[in-house]
C-alpha cells in the first residue's frame, strides 16, 4: 500500500477535495509511489500478449499519467510513443523521468488534452490505456471509445487490461463497494467534483460500447497473472481492432 514515501493523509484528503485534473496535479510527485500506479507485473503481462501482435509503428497511451505505459510502448513500437493527459503535473514527472529513447528507437511525445476529445488524426497502429476508465462516467464511455477509434488507423488495435470482478461479499467487493458509495456522496455534494469509481466499467457493457463504436473485439487470457479457483482468468485483455 502506501509507503512513507509516498502522499501523506493531508495530501490525499486534499486530492480528493479537489477536481480530478487538480487531483491529479497534485498527487503527481508521489503518484508512483502509491498503489494507484498499475503494478509491473500487470504491464509485463499486457507487454508479453501485445508482442505476439505487432509489430507497431505509432502507440498512443491514453490517459498516459507518469508514463507506466509509455514504456510499455517504447519497446513495441518502432517509429513514435505519444503519451495524453489532461494533467499538467503528470506531463510533467512523466517527462521528467523518461529520458529520451535512444538512437534507433521510438520518439517520445507528451501531449496535455481531454480523452473525450483528442487532437489526433488517424495516426496509429496501437493504443493502450491503464487504470483510467473509472475517471469516466458510464454515459462518457460511447465518446472516449469514438475518439480512440478516430486516433487509429484501419486495422489499428486498441488494447487494456480489465481483472475479473471480485466475488460478492468478498472484503474486496464490500472496499470497491464502499468506495464508489463515499464518492457518490462526496460528488453529490462537493463541488468541483473528483471522478472516479472502481466498479462502473463492467465487462459486458464496454463489449457492447466497443462493438458498437465500430470495433471487432477479442479477449485474451492474461495467464500470467493466473486464474481464479473457478478456472476463469484473473485478468483479460481487451484487444478491440478496427476494421481495415
Amino acid at each position: 500500500m502506501f509507503t512513507s514515501q509516498g502522499p501523506t493523509l493531508q495530501e490525499l484528503a486534499v486530492q480528493a477535495l479537489s477536481s480530478t485534473e487538480r487531483g491529479y496535479d497534485l498527487l503527481s510527485e508521489k503518484f508512483d509511489r502509491t498503489p494507484f500506479r498499475t503494478p509491473d507485473r500487470v504491464l509485463k503481462a499486457v507487454e508479453h500478449a501485445l508482442t505476439r501482435l505487432g509489430p507497431f509503428d505509432g502507440g498512443l497511451d491514453l490517459c498516459c499519467g507518469t508514463g507506466a505505459g509509455m514504456d510499455v510502448l517504447r519497446r513495441l513500437c518502432r517509429e513514435r510513443v505519444t503519451g495524453v493527459d489532461f494533467s499538467a503535473g503528470m506531463l510533467a514527472m512523466g517527462r521528467s523521468t523518461h529520458p529520451p529513447t535512444p538512437p534507433g528507437g521510438p520518439a517520445l511525445d507528451w501531449v496535455r488534452a481531454d480523452a473525450l476529445a483528442l487532437p489526433f488524426q488517424p495516426a496509429f497502429d496501437l493504443a493502450v490505456s491503464f487504470g483510467a476508465f473509472g475517471h469516466f462516467l458510464p454515459e462518457e464511455r460511447p465518446g472516449l471509445f469514438a475518439q480512440v477509434h478516430a486516433a487509429l488507423r484501419p486495422g489499428g488495435r486498441f488494447a487494456f487490461p480489465i481483472g475479473a470482478p471480485p466475488r460478492v461479499g468478498s472484503p474486496l467487493y464490500w472496499a470497491l463497494l464502499g468506495f464508489d458509495t463515499t464518492m457518490r456522496v462526496r460528488n453529490a455534494l462537493w463541488r468541483p467534483r473528483f471522478v472516479m469509481y472502481y466498479r462502473t466499467f463492467r465487462l459486458p457493457d464496454v463489449l457492447e460500447d466497443l462493438t458498437e463504436t465500430g470495433f471487432e473485439v477479442e479477449l485474451l487470457p492474461l495467464e500470467e497473472l493466473g486464474r481464479r479457483p473457478d478456472g476463469s482468468p484473473r485478468c483479460r485483455l481487451v484487444v478491440a481492432r478496427r476494421a481495415p
